[in-house]
């Protein structure tokens, strides 16, 4: 952080400190052009740098004395950046809303990170908002304190690759045509630097055949030989690694043969291989013609597929791609002709990744395709008794929103939840304390069936 100056506070030690300057300036020049060596005034220039020091000397335990408070944490919490704990340089916001210091929070995005480091969040977009409240409130703070206003820093990536790198990387790409032996050294190789260096990801949008030409072996083998295993693993997780970086997104999802050999990972391989291929179908749907392009592949059906399975470790990463890629209209309409009702609700009813599935279940509600399916499948028990369990406020809004369609469609299903309602009153009291969508909807349930049972009545 940049602090003001004892020295220019102090005007006495300013003034001493030019005073010098200026003898010692004379001094040196006359010695220069004296044809011999006065040494009285090689002692007088010694003793004038020495006092030049003293006073720098001085200046700095000043210095020191008067920051001790702001060092010892007086600082105000909500003037340091979560990730260097310093005073806010450049404050900046991301699309979570948590503020950062710009030059720490950019290290963060470069090292291909995509969430917030404070809420844990997958952020919507990188774009960076300069947070003019916040640097006002850091400048009035400083102004009161007497110090100078911090500056600002750029963010300087101590990555850039040397002219040597660059030769190393198409050495390796170059090695993807060669020996079986070769391929497999030279994609741990990029594995593991796509994995450490941002840099390394960036080259990969430099020609459009360098990606081709990672892939190549991939492209040109589907022997399903442990050999070849193990290769798709190490090149499917590179893509992987590419596919976190911004710049590459577009560039990785229109290159002809990467979708398909994702979807070719996902029906098989191992299980790190399948858990990676639907992480990197995750990421490059960040991009809504993304998206649209994925389901045009027909990618959802094998990430459906492999929701089926009995593998817990690529659950996560299978569902946030399902998600993703459902947000748009069109692959909603795919996602429920490829069987995603029935493989989400098979899992919530086994309490496998609710979150992320009810979310997933959620936006499919729209469809009145999946609420047919929701309805025989038996979705009304399963959700009621969520509602019950769940502590997560949520999880209940997401619940009662698909009750609240399953009812608009089915009036046989009203019984069921009558019948909860009875014996639980879980509508009721999550109309009471639910959020305020959850409220709205578990209002109109609740509306829906007083109806009912006065239309009876009357009858």
């Amino acid at each position: 952080m940049a602090k003001s100056g004892v020295f220019e506070k102090d005007p006495t030690m300013v003034e001493k400190a030019m005073e010098l300057k200026k003898e010692l300036q004379k001094l040196v020049r006359a010695m220069v052009d004296e044809d011999d060596v006065n040494l009285d005034a090689i002692d007088r220039a010694q003793q004038m740098l020495c006092d030049l020091k003293e006073l720098k000397l001085k200046k700095s335990v000043s210095l020191k004395l008067h920051y001790q408070r702001f060092d010892n944490g007086a600082v105000p919490e909500e003037f340091k950046c979560p990730l260097s704990k310093e005073l806010v340089r450049d404050p900046v916001i991301v699309a979570t809303g948590q503020t950062y210091d710009r030059p720490f929070i950019q290290k963060w995005l470069k090292s291909g990170n995509r969430t917030c480091p404070i809420t844990h969040q997958v952020l919507s977009h990188t774009i960076l908002t300069p947070n003019h409240l916040i640097r006002d409130m850091i400048a009035q703070w400083c102004k009161d304190h007497g110090i100078k206003m911090p500056d600002s820093v750029q963010y300087t990536d101590e990555e850039v690759l040397t002219e040597a790198d660059r030769v190393h990387f198409i050495y390796l790409l170059e090695k993807m045509s060669s020996s079986a032996s070769d391929q497999k050294e030279a994609a741990k190789e990029l594995r593991l630097l796509t994995k450490r260096m941002p840099s390394f990801r960036a080259l990969f949008c430099e020609s459009v055949d360098f990606i081709p030409q990672l892939l190549s072996p991939l492209s040109k083998s589907k022997s399903q030989t442990e050999f070849h295993l193990e290769l798709q693993e190490d090149l499917i997780t590179t893509l992987l690694n590419l596919s976190i970086h911004d710049n590459n997104k577009k560039l990785v999802a229109e290159t002809p043969v990467v979708i398909p050999l994702l979807m070719d990972a996902l029906r098989s391989g191992t299980i790190e291989t399948r858990s990676n291929a639907a992480a990197a179908l995750f990421t490059l749907s960040a991009l809504d013609s993304n998206k649209e392009l994925i389901g045009k592949s027909g990618a959802l059906k094998p990430l459906i597929d492999l929701l089926n399975e009995e593998h817990s470790l690529t659950l996560r990463d299978t569902a946030s791609a399902i998600f993703n890629l459902c947000i748009i209209h069109e692959n909603k309409l795919r996602a429920v002709r490829d069987g995603a009702v029935r493989a989400i609700l098979k899992k919530i009813k086994s309490r496998m990744h609710v979150d992320e599935l009810l979310s997933i279940l959620a936006m499919l509600a729209t469809n009145q395709k999946a609420i047919e399916e929701m309805a025989e499948l038996g979705a009304v028990p399963c959700l009621l008794s969520i509602i019950r369990e769940t502590s997560c406020a949520r999880n209940k809004e997401n619940c009662i929103a698909i009750l609240y369609t399953i009812c608009l469609s089915y009036r046989s299903k009203w019984k069921e939840i009558k019948d909860e309602e009875n014996v639980f009153g879980t509508i009721s009291h999550l109309a009471q304390n639910g959020t305020s969508r959850a409220k709205r909807k578990a209002g109109g349930i609740l509306e829906k069936l007083n109806r009912a049972i006065n239309l009876t009545h009357t009858s």
